[in-house]
């Protein structure tokens, strides 16, 4: 296993080059550093010094893939790519545009993002299961029926209208919990809770019928039919065989989303007013930040890899069948 380990770690060097690569292409295909110069320098008319001056003390002076003017190495050390992306990979994100460091901004925005994301995650897979558990236990009842149609509904209906509606009914007519805004410790909870709620309720629809499709193709298999021949009753057929047996296509779903639990839910910051990492990335975005866009492209980049590796590593933890050689 730790063979298969480093070996996917290895793979993941060429995707990330990709991705950092891709990135800076992309950024810099729509803005150019003297666009980014006259929007940070907040006027219209600004003059070409200025916009040299602001250039240089960020460091994007230079070429930006080849340097033409160098000699030897300098040629691809010497531009704007390499200084600022190449870092990336000893994980010095360096300083923002305005000046900021991009490091502590991230360990001081990730609390706030994992207090929403985790409970959301927790609780969100804790009900979707126990929901699609029910549905696949009356099946082909009317139960079953209306609860698909309720999944239906709830999938058709928009995140931001969740948001908007929670906000208004919870916050503005009963005053039970501010609209948005955040605060530390002990006092965050009543700004957490409603985000967190509404985070649960928009994903109920799609996956409940996401693990009932999953449930009900392992309620066909000869394993079942075997274990009620044996007299087993419904319910224990279904939490000892079935849930155990379905467990992989969950580990699929459900591991593969931790990592992104740390980059933070960008409509629910965004709309909450809560200082995460998704409306970080949001905000960069906007003022077109490219420090902080390649830092938080690179670290997501990262988590989604690791992610995919504690996915494969989980399967022989809940089937021993399966190894990774």
């Amino acid at each position: 296993m730790l063979a298969y380990i480093v070996r996917r770690l290895l793979y993941a060097i060429p995707i990330l080059i990709g991705v950092n690569l891709l990135t800076f292409t992309l950024f810099f295909v729509v803005n150019s550093p003297d666009d980014m110069a006259r929007m940070h320098l907040g006027v219209k008319r600004v003059t070409p010094e200025a916009i040299e001056k602001w250039k240089a003390e960020r460091g994007y002076d230079k070429p930006l893939l080849y340097n033409a003017g160098a000699q030897g190495l300098q040629r691809f050390t010497d531009t704007i790519f390499f200084t600022k992306s190449v870092s990336l990979f000893a994980f010095r994100f360096g300083r923002a545009d305005d000046g900021r460091d991009i490091a502590w901004d991230i360990r001081q925005r990730m609390w706030p993002s994992l207090a929403i994301a985790v409970p959301v995650f927790l609780a969100g897979i804790l009900v979707n299961i126990s929901f699609a558990m029910l549905l696949a236990f009356f099946r082909a009842t009317y139960i079953d029926v209306w609860g698909v149609v309720l999944c239906v509904v709830l999938m058709s209906i928009s995140t931001l209208f969740y948001i908007i509606g929670g906000q208004y009914l919870v916050g503005k007519l009963l005053h039970l919990v501010p609209i948005s805004g955040y605060d530390g410790g002990t006092n965050a909870f009543k700004f957490l809770i409603l985000p967190i709620v509404i985070g649960v309720v928009s994903g109920i629809g799609s996956g409940t019928r996401w693990y009932r499709t999953i449930f009900l193709e392992e309620i066909n298999k000869d394993y079942v039919r075997t274990a009620r021949a044996k007299g087993l009753s419904e319910p224990r057929v279904l939490f000892r065989h079935v849930l155990k047996n379905a467990m992989i296509p969950i580990l699929t779903g459900a591991v593969v989303i931790i990592p992104l639990l740390f980059m933070g839910s960008l409509l629910l910051e965004s709309f909450f007013g809560i200082p995460g990492l998704g409306s970080y990335t949001i905000d960069a975005i906007q003022a077109q930040d490219f420090a902080i866009v390649r830092a938080m492209v690179f670290l997501g980049s990262v988590l989604y890899i690791a992610g995919l590796v504690l996915t494969d590593i989980s399967y022989t933890l809940v089937d021993p069948r399966v190894r990774l050689e």
